[in-house]
């Protein structure tokens, strides 16, 4: 009983010993991150909005995908959010494409989630932000193509937007922001800094290299396999970190950081439900195969 005791105790120790590495090298961007996302939420969300709905009444056409997908990755709204913004921009009479590049971006970045890649290096911080910019206008531009004419998108069960930012004392409004975004990141990242320190511990280094970077295109395809089940918001940024640092090839964490945050389970209920079915499908196809193309074309070029 003592040498089993001591093993579990050892195992703890080296346990311990990376999720403390882990989390002091990640905890300031997870930090600043909630800091940064609240303000942009509290005093500056407004205007982002503001400037899509003054869009609704432009005549830009399909140029129009471009704003749209930078708000897009500037609006600090959760998935329910985005949708419940589109729902209204929609019944304002913006257009299905611009609503596509708008809700593509919004799923896949925030500025939050930015400042926490940045603990990924700069690399991985430019691949990410460009990749997400890019899908959100391919979105825009199948739409375009395909769906002229057609309504992609059903909103009806989906009411206005209820703001829950009202406290009169700004400052207390921000504290409250920044209490609600510590919630619900929280318990993500602390899970996502303790699977670190599992993988570190317990798989071979020469196993991540084998599976997400010797062979390329294998790689890619496994990690944006691995991103559906197992994103988890910016808790899987101590994971990718890791990963990367193990052997994980670029293109495959890019394919993971699109196929991660397009098909967490959470957002995939909604999606479905404004999608219907059928396009719903597409919807998962599209992200599929674009997070594929995008890892092998990172590959190929860094």
């Amino acid at each position: 009983m003592n040498e089993i005791a001591d093993i579990l105790h050892r195992e703890f120790v080296y346990l311990w010993y990376y999720f403390d590495v882990q989390l002091r090298q990640i905890f300031g961007y997870w930090l600043l991150g909630i800091l940064l996302g609240s303000c942009i939420s509290v005093f500056l969300k407004d205007k982002i909005h503001g400037l899509l709905r003054a869009m609704s009444q432009s005549r830009m056409g399909l140029m129009g995908i471009v704003p749209a997908s930078l708000l897009g990755i500037a609006s600090p709204l959760c998935m329910y959010g985005t949708i419940l913004l589109a729902a209204s921009f929609s019944r304002s009479g913006m257009r299905d494409e611009w609503l596509a590049s708008f809700m593509m971006c919004s799923i896949l970045l925030n500025p939050q989630l930015i400042v926490y890649s940045t603990a990924l290096g700069t690399t991985a911080l430019a691949v990410r932000i460009v990749s997400c910019f890019l899908c959100g206008i391919a979105a825009g531009l199948l739409i375009w193509c395909f769906k002229r004419g057609k309504p992609f998108f059903r909103f009806d069960s989906f009411d206005e937007p209820v703001s829950r930012d009202t406290d009169q004392n700004l400052v207390l409004r921000l504290l409250k922001n920044i209490g609600r975004n510590i919630r619900a990141t929280g318990p993500y990242f602390l899970i996502g800094v303790l699977l670190s320190a599992l993988f570190q511990r317990y798989v071979p280094e020469d196993l991540m290299t084998t599976a997400f970077g010797g062979n390329e295109a294998f790689g890619v395809l496994m990690a944006a396999t691995v991103g559906v089940p197992l994103y988890a918001c910016g808790g899987t940024i101590p994971l990718l970190q890791a990963w990367l640092m193990d052997g994980m090839s670029m293109g495959s964490a890019a394919a993971f950081m699109i196929t991660g945050p397009s098909t967490k389970i959470t957002n995939l209920g909604a999606l479905k439900i404004v999608l219907g079915i059928k396009n719903f499908l597409i919807y998962l196809v599209f992200v599929m195969t674009f997070s594929f193309l995008t890892g092998l074309a990172v590959n190929l070029l860094i």
